[in-house]
């Protein structure tokens, strides 16, 4: 019986070897066996996917510009603290407060006291303006420059063609002054606990990197406080100065002349141009004496602020170019609108910082080799 037995459990032992056979996956015909064709997937997935990492950049180009605005003005804010903390011995969060209150306290007065004059001077700088703008094209056209035929809407689109495009987010004043709200907020809850954010970022990269992004976010951070503590101190000198220059020999609009030199001065280069044309042609405005010393003013400020100030700010900061930071406004300019002209310096900054940073990590490694090799 036995003997029967043992021949059916061989055959059925057989049997289903047979079907687990049979019923084995076998490749298909997207099975990656090969090696090379695995690495090279594997570098195109990494091209794609950087590729669409620029591209998620692009659209949100507006958002990504409103967060490093609300750094620029978070390093503004976290100087602001440090400097307090010379004088006041107390803890951070009191000199954060006091620095933040002061700057409300600033933009209050601005608006309740100073708000109405220069509403009403702001209601006539462009009727002075264009009016300066006919002069000057009547004089062109009498002196055989050809018939400039200019409005308000002719010079309004050439401007805007020139700065570039500007999106809904900051191209009305409804969504300028929410785009300012959103910077404020911002900057004062990452100049609250800066060490916060800069330990979240460092803790999704590797281990081996994060010393030195803590090195190099210390020094961009060093960087943008004293370039932004520069920036403030040449809008203050600049748009004071012009508004007391203006008042003592009689330049109409002196409020307004003051606080849009001060503005200006924050925008390198293109600002002083631009306030300084504004300036002149409200000078000339009332008379050639009046126009002569508009242009006095100007070179005086620009003057101080070029040779005392600026010289003074770039010794504790990165020395940056004058030709650098203007390709840089114009490109950002023509790419980002508004808020890429306002922000292409600190950007230029950062960048300078990264690569010199860099640079140093290639210099210490290429040492070590050759320590090494010796």
């Amino acid at each position: 019986m036995a003997a029967t037995r043992k021949p059916a459990a061989t055959r059925t032992a057989a049997s289903a070897a047979a079907k687990a056979e049979a019923h084995r996956e076998a490749p298909g015909p997207t099975e990656i066996r090969s090696q090379l064709v695995r690495g090279e997937l594997l570098k195109a997935g990494v091209w794609i996917g950087l590729a669409l990492l620029v591209g998620v950049c692009i659209v949100l180009i507006q958002p990504i510009l409103l967060i490093f605005a609300g750094i620029v003005m978070a390093s503004m804010l976290d100087g602001g603290t440090r400097l307090l903390g010379r004088i006041l011995p107390i803890a951070r969060g009191w000199r954060l407060l006091i620095v933040c209150l002061s700057l409300l306290a600033f933009l209050g007065w601005t608006i309740i006291f100073a708000g109405s004059q220069i509403a009403d001077q702001a209601a006539t700088l462009q009727t002075v303006v264009m009016a300066q703008i006919e002069r000057i094209a009547a004089w062109a056209s009498d002196h055989g420059m050809g018939n400039l035929q200019l409005d308000t809407k002719t010079i309004t689109d050439n401007i805007a063609g020139t700065v570039g495009r500007v999106t809904a987010a900051v191209g009305t004043v409804l969504g300028g002054l929410t785009s300012l709200v959103m910077i404020i907020v911002l900057g004062i809850f990452i100049a609250i606990e800066p060490r916060l954010y800069e330990r979240g970022v460092a803790w999704m990269l590797p281990m081996k990197s994060r010393e030195n992004f803590y090195i190099t976010t210390a020094r961009m951070g060093f960087t943008l406080r004293r370039l932004m503590a520069g920036r403030l101190l040449g809008m203050l000198v600049e748009g004071v100065g012009t508004w007391l220059a203006c008042l003592a020999v009689g330049i109409p609009m002196a409020a307004l002349m003051g606080l849009l030199t001060g503005l200006l001065a924050f925008i390198p280069n293109i600002g002083a141009i631009v306030s300084g044309v504004l300036l002149v042609l409200v000078g000339f405005s009332a008379g050639t004496d009046t126009g002569l010393w508009a242009i006095a003013i100007y070179f005086i400020v620009q003057t101080v602020d070029g040779y005392l100030i600026v010289p003074m700010v770039a010794k504790k900061t990165v020395d940056l170019a004058p030709a650098l930071v203007l390709g840089a406004q114009i490109l950002f300019g023509a790419l980002l609108g508004l808020m890429g002209l306002f922000l292409a310096d600190p950007i230029v900054a950062m960048i300078k910082v990264a690569l010199e940073r860099e640079a140093e990590r290639n210099a210490g490694a290429a040492d070590t080799k050759t320590a090494a090799g010796t």
